[in-house]
C-alpha cells in the first residue's frame, strides 16, 4: 500500500473517530423521550414520595457517584422528592425490562411511578431541576 493511501485512511479514522466522540460528548446527558413507561415504587422501596429520583448504576461505574451525590442533592432541596439508587449489577432484570443501556441512567418519576423524564449518562442539575419542576404533585406544594 502507497504511503499516501496509508496515510490517508489513517486522517479519516481520526476524523471518524473525533466525529463519533464529539457526538457522544453532545448526547451525553440529555433528556430522553418516554412513552408512558412506569417503574414499580414498591419493587424499589419507596413510599409516599410526591417524585423519585432513580439511578441506575453498576458496581464498576466510574461516573455514577459524582451522579448520586447530585441527585442526592436536587432531591433534598425539595421537600416530598425522594433518592432511589438502583445497582443493575444485582438486578439485570431491570435493566432489560426498562431498556437501560449504559450507566448512569436516571428517570425522574411522578408519584405513580410514571416515568417523567429519562437522562443516559451524566446529567445537568438544571435539566434534572426542570423535570422534577414539571411535575404536577411538585407544582402543587
Amino acid at each position: 500500500m502507497p504511503l499516501t493511501h496509508a496515510l490517508t485512511a489513517l486522517a479519516g479514522l481520526i476524523v471518524l473517530a473525533a466525529a463519533a466522540g464529539i457526538l457522544w460528548r453532545v448526547l451525553d446527558g440529555r433528556r430522553r423521550r418516554t412513552r408512558g413507561a412506569a417503574v414499580s415504587l414498591d419493587e424499589l422501596g419507596v413510599t409516599g414520595a410526591r417524585a423519585v429520583l432513580v439511578q441506575f448504576s453498576t458496581e464498576t461505574c466510574a461516573r455514577c457517584p459524582q451522579v448520586r451525590r447530585m441527585l442526592r442533592a436536587a432531591a433534598s432541596a425539595l421537600p416530598g422528592v425522594a433518592f432511589a439508587e438502583v445497582d443493575l449489577t444485582h438486578r439485570p432484570e431491570l435493566a432489560a425490562r426498562h431498556r437501560i443501556l449504559t450507566t448512569p441512567t436516571t428517570f425522574v418519576l411522578a408519584p405513580d411511578g410514571t416515568v417523567s423524564a429519562r437522562f443516559a449518562g451524566v446529567p445537568r442539575r438544571p435539566d434534572i431541576d426542570a423535570a422534577l419542576a414539571e411535575l404536577p404533585a411538585l407544582q402543587e406544594a
